[in-house]
């Protein structure tokens, strides 16, 4: 009985980790999209002057606002 539940088990958590590593490709293009999206809003303003590469999108895309902040402040400012 106790090789019936463990076999439950394992197949559950092999199913969880293999939804897991299908999904984070998708969230991370989504988040990019949405961080290219958040870049060409900034470049409209003309306030500052960030490329829209995947680099940055995605640094955008992960962090947000804070992650466009500091990303305007380095490439304008530092670099």
């Amino acid at each position: 009985m106790i090789e019936i539940a463990v076999g439950l088990v394992a197949g559950v958590l092999i199913i969880l980790a293999l939804k897991f590593l299908i999904e984070l490709p998708f969230k991370i293009i989504w988040n990019s999209l949405i961080g290219a999206a958040l870049l060409y809003l900034v470049n409209l303003t003309g306030l500052v002057a960030i490329k829209i590469t995947f680099v940055h999108a995605l640094i955008v895309g992960v962090f947000g606002v804070p992650g466009l902040i500091l990303l305007a402040i380095y490439l304008n400012f530092i670099k």
